[in-house]
């Protein structure tokens, strides 16, 4: 009775109970796990099929463009039909794609596989955020997202180390028949959970006049832009972070240090996501963002000091991780009926940004060093937090 009580009193103030919640988040360390473990397997892969490492890139490289290319149209896909049936629909396929990436023969068949996985994986992520955000009461919308967020940050420094270890004692492909049998079991809850939840009224009309007023092409380019800018500034940092470390000779203090960033990424996420709530969204992201270009000068300045080093990988990732469930939240309340269109182009932002922060930053290192390249993600943050902004004025006012 306690129990049932203290459910009831969760569904009060979230408008979701534990169930949906813990699902929508084992999706996303799920689907996050093998988005990241791909990258420590690419050795094994490579030499598996007797190819080159640079070419056995191509992999994260295939399903990052299916990604990108394919998430906007899952979104509109997803606004238009049934999103718990798009949601399940993705998850057989990515669980299929896995499936063919562990019995792949052939490298050819390997790569089809990944971008079969990089579609389906489009269709997963923003569904499962829109599905939770707009169930969830408006006042807690943003931590929702946080908590369901969390899953792929958690999938960074959990779920992938875990796959390498798998693929280093068992082989690399246990590790994806291991994820194929996960998602299609998760396919199953998914197609019930979210039928048995209506929309709350609030959720489905987030304080948004009807008719004249709504946000135009203009506002949503801009905003989606925000996150490409704060992704390159991130992920600049996070991709070369453990190479560098390797070159300055302390291969040793990668993983806690890993570990501490993760932590912290994951505690931003929720305190952005909480502060989203209680006060208009865009006054998260842009002292966010503000904290992100100073703190990635700081780690700059501190990278030859270890313990230094520690602290403000901790306080970068804190600051840095704030930005995105606000952000989320951000573009749900700007376009509530675009919901997971928006959700779709923001994580097609984010996979540019990403992938930009491979290209360019790979040649900053090489040329210079990697606090130039921090310096660097650090200048492409100021004019994220400038681009930055709320709803238009006509758009905030009540009718």
């Amino acid at each position: 009775m306690h129990a049932a009580r203290a459910e009831s009193a969760q569904d009060s103030v979230l408008g979701l109970s534990a169930g949906p919640v813990a699902l929508a988040w084992l999706t996303q360390f799920l689907v996050g796990t093998d988005l990241f473990v791909v990258a420590p397997l690419l050795p094994r892969i490579a030499a598996s099929f007797g190819v080159s490492t640079a070419a056995s890139g191509l992999l994260v490289t295939a399903f990052s463009i299916a990604y990108v290319v394919a998430s906007p149209f899952a979104g509109w896909l997803s606004d238009r039909r049934d999103r718990a049936t798009v949601l399940v629909v993705a998850l057989v396929l990515f669980s299929a794609a896995n499936a063919g990436t562990a019995l792949a023969p052939g490298f050819g068949l390997l790569l089809v596989a990944r971008v079969v996985a990089g579609v389906a994986a489009a269709g997963t992520g923003p569904t499962v955020y829109a599905l939770v955000s707009t169930r969830a009461r408006p006042g807690a919308r943003a931590q929702v997202l946080a908590v369901v967020g969390s899953g792929l940050l958690t999938a960074l420094w959990v779920g992938a180390p875990a796959g390498s270890l798998l693929g280093r004692y068992v082989g690399w492909r246990s590790a994806f028949v291991i994820l194929a049998a996960g998602t299609f079991l998760l396919a199953l809850p998914h197609a019930f959970v979210w039928r048995a939840r209506p929309v709350p009224a609030a959720a489905a009309a987030p304080d948004a006049p009807r008719g004249a007023g709504r946000p135009g092409t203009g506002v949503a380019v801009s905003a989606v832009a925000v996150t490409a800018l704060w992704a390159f500034s991130v992920y600049s940092l996070y991709t070369f972070l453990a190479v560098a470390l390797h070159a300055d000779g302390r291969a040793t203090a990668v993983t806690w240090l890993l570990v501490v960033y993760g932590i912290g990424a994951v505690v931003g996420g929720q305190v952005g996501g909480r502060f989203a709530d209680r006060c208009d969204a865009v006054r998260v992201t842009r002292p966010a963002l503000a904290l992100t270009a100073v703190l990635e000068a700081v780690v700059a300045l501190v990278f030859p000091v270890t313990w230094a080093l520690a602290c403000a990988l901790g306080l970068f990732a804190l600051a840095a991780y704030a930005f995105f469930p606000a952000q989320q939240r951000h573009l749900v309340d700007l376009f509530p009926e675009r919901a997971t269109a928006m959700l779709s182009w923001n994580n097609s932002a984010l996979f540019v940004g990403l992938s930009l922060a491979g290209a360019v930053g790979g040649q900053i290192v090489h040329a210079l060093d990697y606090p130039a390249l921090l310096y660097a993600g650090a200048a492409v943050a100021v004019p994220a937090c400038l681009v930055a902004r709320g709803r238009p004025r006509r758009a905030r006012e009540r009718p």
